[in-house]
Order: C-alpha cells, then structure tokens, then sequence
C-alpha cells in the first residue's frame, strides 16, 4: 500500500510539472497538437519519465548534443520549414542520429537522417567512391522532407509519420490495420464471425510470415479504413498481453516519445536561460553557407585560404568521402562557416591545385616506395588515405595527391602540367623497366606517362606497349 502511495506521489508531481497551465505547459499541448498527437498524451505515464531522466538525469547529453551542432541546425529548421513540414521534425533527426553526421546503424543507415542505401537512391542522394550525399546536410535534409511528407500524405498525421520513419511504412500499415480490427470487433463483436474477418487476419497472418506481399496488405488497410475509427497515439502504442508481436516494435514506441520529450525540453526556459541561452536562439540564422568549389581541391585547401580549422571544415562536409572534389567535377556544393565566407572569397584564387592518381598497390610495393615513385612524402599518402597502418594490402586502391607545377629535385619526379604532345613514339617494356625508369630515360613527367596510356596501377610487363608524347 506505500509503495501505492509513493508512485501515485511520484506520478502526480510529474503530471503537476507538465500539465499546470502555465506557459510552458501550454508550448508543450502546441507541440502535440502540431504532431496531430492527443493532449491527453501529456499525461502518458513513459513520457513523463522520459522527460523526466533527460531534463534530471540526462539534461548534459541534450544540452552537449544541441552544443556540438551548433552550426547545422538553423540551415535544418530553416529547410523544413521552407519545405511545409512541421518545426518538430527537427526533433526526429536528433532522435535517430543524435545530430552526428557520422552515425550509422546495422543496417547500413548513414547521416542524420538515417537513410539506407535503396531509400537514398529513391530520394536522389548519389553514393559513389566519391560522395555520400546521405551525409550531405542540405540535400539529405530535403531528402528526407520530401520522405516525410509522402508518408504524411499516405497516413495523416505527423505523429504517424514519425513512426513510419523509424519502423517503415509496412510495419505500421499492418499495425494500424490490426489496431483498427480490434477497435471495431470490440465495438461490433459479432464482425468476428464474418467471412471478411477472417480474410482480413488471414492475409495479416501471412504478412506477417512473409507470405503474401504488401499489396494485399494494403488493400486490407485500405477497406478497414471506411470503419471510421478513430483511434489516438495511446490506442497504437498500447501493449497487447499475451502477444509476441505489438501493434509497433519496442523501438518505435521509444523513438515517438523521444521526439516529444525532446521538443518539450526546448520550451523549459528554466534550462536554456539560465545556462544556455545561446540555445533558445538556435535557428534564427544560418551558421554555413554553401559554395560552389571547384574540381580538384581538397577540402585542407579550402580550410587555408578561408583561415578555417580544417578539423571544423570537415565536420560539415562529410559528404566528401575522400575530403577532396575529383577532377572531372567542374564544381561541387560543399559548406563553408558563414563567418568564413568573405575571407574565402578574398582568396579564393590563392586555393591550390591538386592532382589526384589511383594508385593499385603491386606485388612487393610499400608506401615508402610508392611515395618515392610519385615524388610525395609517405605521410601524405597515408594522411589523405586514413590509413591507421603502414600495412598495405595487394591491389589496394589508393589516392596519391600530386601538386600541379612541381617539378624534379633531390631525385623526385617531375609531376607538372602536362604539355602538349610534339612526338609521339611506342615504347616496348623490356626486363627491369619501370614506369620511373621510363619516365627518367624519356624525361617526361610519370604522371603524363601514366595519363597517356591510362593506367590503372604501377604494375607492368616484359613486352607492353607503351605511348611516349614528347
């Protein structure tokens, strides 16, 4: 009896917390209401401690993860509601990635968004050797607007959009199907009986198993619709005794009332005030810009001529999976710190050229030899290629970064800019040869050799044919 009495204490100041009708508590009913959720949901016994261990208990990790995105979330708010989709979405993007860009799930879900790889390529977002647009903030952001709003226009309301987000549009469409089953048996049990009934658990049945396709699903979602039930977020994320498999998954439950705490902690002014009141104006402006960045740069180049932390350049542009732009991409959209944009553009013709070659790792190679056959030092090469040993594996691909206009000294191979070709002869690989000792024997520049007769690797053989433009 007194433990009775210290949960019901318990779960009245809670409710006293959330529901007085002050201030806050009426930005708290807004935030339901804008998320097509119950007001009687405020009271829901999870949320309140939901909210209660992230404003108590865990208020460090929301504060530190609102702190270390400073500089993306305004261009995210400000693209979804350029895009008609509700400002709490933004929320949605915290809950499923936490605002790291690096964040990536089991299922190969990438960025803040979380995009698999099928759903990114139906949404536009490239992912090459290249770039991986999942990771791109503008684009994946618009990305996942437009997901957001195709799944508002299939289900209705926001907080069914959410859901689908996280557990996919076939879980939840085989969920409410069976919520609304069940609402209306218990309102008409005598439908139980029906051959139609037991068509309608039947073809759920077999979904379930993954024996009958989501057409067949659907047009049982669709018919049991003209039901007219009206069932509320409580109703589909009650627990069923005795049931392996809910209405929702378990993390799909958690995931929609994370969304709601977290956008309910933005109105506790007691928090943002007095200890992060740069919080409360989060969003009002833009902190990054995009710019049009040219073919052949690599992002340390960008972060010299605009006096930016290269450390920092990177964080909004992880995108670049290589940190450079490749030479046939004439310009790229990549992001710049708006503090670094006139700085940029004063220096913009000082940015350094670079020239990029694919190296495939031969028999026998290490980086000190392939260092020395490009004329780069071996921690470049394994700087730009992350590598976290010196350990090179066998026809691995690596990118040799060349600057334009260097020329021959201390034995380094002339790499400038290509001429154009006066001779053109055939040269036939004999025991020994090597493309720099080729290169050498016909002083031309290895990187105009390689180039000429596109090659892939540094591999060659006893009897090739090589073209030497003088």
């Amino acid at each position: 009896m007194r433990f009775l009495l210290l949960l019901f204490l318990f779960t009245y100041s809670l409710f006293a917390n959330l529901v007085n009708l002050d201030d806050d508590t009426k930005d708290d009913l807004n935030i339901l209401y804008e998320m097509d959720i119950e007001p009687e949901f405020i009271t829901d016994l999870e949320l309140q401690s939901l909210y209660y261990n992230f404003t108590l208990k865990s208020k460090d990790y929301f504060v530190d993860s609102y702190n270390n995105s400073l500089m993306i979330i305004p261009t995210i708010k400000s693209l979804l509601v350029s895009e008609n989709v509700p400002a709490s979405m933004l929320f949605l993007g915290m809950a499923e990635s936490n605002f790291d860009m690096r964040t990536k799930s089991n299922m190969g879900a990438k960025g803040l968004w979380q995009f698999i790889p099928d759903t990114a390529k139906r949404y536009g977002l490239k992912n090459d050797k290249y770039f991986d647009e999942r990771l791109d903030i503008e684009k994946s952001t618009i990305a996942a607007a437009k997901y957001l709003k195709n799944l508002h226009a299939l289900f209705g309301k926001w907080y069914l959009t959410a859901i689908a987000y996280n557990c996919g549009e076939g879980r939840l469409i085989e969920g409410i199907t069976r919520l609304t089953l069940d609402l209306y048996v218990s309102e008409n049990p005598e439908f139980q009986a029906t051959k139609e009934y037991r068509e309608y658990r039947n073809i759920i049945n077999k979904y379930q198993t993954k024996h009958s396709n989501y057409s067949e699903l659907y047009r049982v979602y669709e018919e049991v619709k003209k039901f007219k039930i009206n069932f509320t977020l409580s109703d589909l994320l009650s627990v069923q005794d005795g049931e392996s498999r809910q209405y929702i998954p378990l993390e799909s439950r958690k995931h929609i009332k994370k969304i709601v705490s977290f956008a309910m902690m933005m109105n506790k002014q007691f928090e943002l005030n007095e200890q992060n009141p740069h919080l409360l104006n989060r969003g009002v402006s833009k902190m990054i810009v995009p710019i049009q960045a040219k073919g052949g740069v690599h992002l340390r180049s960008i972060a010299e001529v605009a006096k930016v932390n290269y450390d920092d350049l990177l964080s909004i542009n992880r995108h670049l999976k290589q940190q450079f732009i490749p030479l046939d991409k004439s310009t790229y959209q990549i992001y710049l710190p708006y503090y670094a944009l006139n700085t940029y553009q004063q220096n913009e013709g000082s940015i350094k050229q670079i020239e990029y070659h694919t190296h495939i790792v031969g028999k026998g190679e290490n980086l000190g030899k392939i260092a020395l056959l490009y004329g780069v030092s071996y921690k470049t090469i394994k700087n730009y290629n992350k590598l976290t040993s010196d350990n090179l594996k066998l026809k691995q691909e690596l990118i040799i970064p060349i600057p334009k206009d260097s020329i021959k000294s201390n034995n380094k191979i002339a790499v400038s800019e290509p001429k154009k070709a006066k001779k053109r002869v055939e040269y036939t690989v004999k025991k020994g040869d090597t493309l720099k000792s080729i290169a050498l024997i016909n002083k031309i520049a290895l990187n105009k050799l390689i180039s000429d007769n596109k090659l892939k690797s540094m591999t060659i053989f006893e009897g090739d044919k090589l073209v030497i433009n003088y």
